[in-house]
């Protein structure tokens, strides 16, 4: 191979390969708004911007709670 053409290759791949996906729920973002449900008893709060659901736990049976939306398209 020619050294001058090795040195300015980059490629015609779209870079994505294993680790290109965007994560959970698509890269997407729910907003401020919505509620944390619990996913054992079905308590509902209100959702505090900047707070992930995850970090919060029920008030009535202490689990995990998560984000609304994501428990609803878990049951789709």
């Amino acid at each position: 191979m020619n050294s001058s053409r090795r040195g300015n290759s980059l490629g015609n791949g779209h870079g994505l390969g294993k680790g290109g996906g965007q994560g959970r729920n698509s890269g997407g973002n729910f907003g401020s708004s919505g509620y944390c449900i619990c996913a054992k008893c079905g308590e509902k709060v209100q959702h505090q911007r900047g707070e992930k659901c995850t970090s919060i736990k029920c008030p009535k049976c202490n689990h995990t709670m998560v984000r609304e939306e994501l428990l609803n398209k878990k049951k789709d």
